[in-house]
């Protein structure tokens, strides 16, 4: 008698993690398209300042903590501290997909118990400024996922670890490499977001407080978070990288003239 081989148990687990990270993907795209129909209030059942009105101090206080818990979540697990504790826990290559799904599940939660606010503040008549406000928020949203294409979308969201796994390729760190938006500003996602929330033909009380809590924590996690990260990780490269190129707003330089 011969006796039978089995396949290894890591080797087995292979096509659960890319099943698991091809579905944190999903749930990814699917919260990103629900996103922007939320904010820019098209499409979508429930949008940034659909439904039945709470008491002014309490949907400050139900979206300001809706807010809060997906910076804590967003920030917290994305800093490399929490990635080392985190992966005693959770194997490396889907730890992103992971963190995918949970940011995911944030903005879902945010989603469904948003109170709003509808009280406008200002509102644009015409419908050619309509259309071209709806237009500029669009470019925002398309400057996001371009963004994401020009780093490494699919290590962003976790679909290149788990790939790896399963072709049974050790992860590996890529080079620093600056293209396209990335020469103009440091973070062009993040610019891509406060494009998005602040360009509206309809400014409510509810957005209003939506984008000033979106753009000041996009402010601080990338300044005191994400920077910092990228200093301790590529060092020199990353410092000559800040001198040379404005982390979120462009600096227009004028062309000096030659006679």
């Amino acid at each position: 008698m011969h006796a039978q081989s089995h396949p290894h148990p890591a080797h087995a687990l292979r096509p659960l993690a890319i099943a698991y990270g091809a579905l944190c993907y999903a749930a990814f795209l699917a919260t990103f398209l629900y996103a922007v129909g939320f904010v820019m209030g098209l499409v979508v059942p429930k949008h940034i300042d659909s439904g039945p009105a709470a008491p002014l101090a309490t949907a400050l206080a139900v979206d300001l903590a809706l807010l809060g818990l997906f910076a804590v979540q967003h920030s917290g697990m994305a800093r490399p501290g929490f990635k080392r504790w985190w992966t005693r826990f959770v194997p490396a290559p889907v730890e992103r997909s992971t963190y995918v799904l949970l940011s995911s599940v944030a903005l879902i939660v945010l989603f469904r118990f948003w109170q709003p606010l509808p009280q406008p503040l200002w509102h644009v008549e015409g419908d050619v400024a309509r259309v071209a406000l709806h237009g500029v928020a669009a470019l925002g949203w398309l400057l996001v996922l371009t963004g994401t294409f020009l780093i490494n979308h699919f290590e962003l969201f976790g679909l290149r670890q788990v790939w790896r796994l399963g072709q049974g390729h050790p992860s590996r760190d890529e080079p620093f490499v600056v293209r396209a938006a990335y020469r103009v500003v440091r973070h062009p996602i993040m610019l891509g977001f406060l494009i998005a929330f602040w360009a509206t033909p309809t400014m409510s009380v509810g957005h209003l407080l939506f984008a000033l809590a979106t753009t000041a924590y996009i402010v601080i996690a990338v300044k005191f978070l994400e920077e910092r990260d990228l200093v301790a990780t590529f060092g020199d490269t990353y410092r000559d990288y800040q001198r040379q190129v404005p982390m979120l707003l462009p600096r227009w330089r004028a062309r000096a003239r030659t006679d």
